[in-house]
């Protein structure tokens, strides 16, 4: 009965210890980027966000879901330590789009206390010179 007791209060402690530690937490140096204006003659343009593991616990980005097709997003695949940093690279490609202004969304799930975050890209294409 002692060593029941016994098990039953350190499980209890253990756990205590586990849950008072701060779950992964992404910080994002920006939310948003704006390409600014570029011409139809060069349609793709990169940004790259920047974000911090604040967190006590490794962070997974699990997911970066573009609104569209012409926006494509790359993560960094493995775990982020508690203080270090990790990459989100979104390349927009507007070939074969309308010129004009443009504002797309990247949804970043994690394993986070925040579990989704929203990314956004703008700019303005402009077309392109004719000869």
């Amino acid at each position: 009965m002692k060593k029941l007791i016994l098990t039953t209060v350190m499980l209890a402690i253990a756990l205590t210890g586990v849950m008072a530690q701060k779950p992964a937490q992404i910080q994002f140096d920006k939310t948003t980027h704006d390409f600014g204006t570029f011409s139809e003659a060069n349609p793709k343009v990169t940004c790259v966000f920047t974000y911090t593991n604040v967190g006590e616990q490794p962070l997974m980005v699990n997911q970066a879901i573009a609104s569209c097709g012409c926006t494509v997003p790359e993560y960094t695949k493995t775990a982020v330590q508690p203080g270090e940093k990790g990459q989100i690279k979104v390349t927009y490609n507007g070939a074969g789009k309308f010129p004009g202004h443009f504002k797309k969304s990247i949804t970043v799930r994690t394993n986070g206390a925040v579990e989704m975050t929203r990314l956004y890209i703008e700019g303005d294409m402009t077309e392109a010179e004719k000869k």
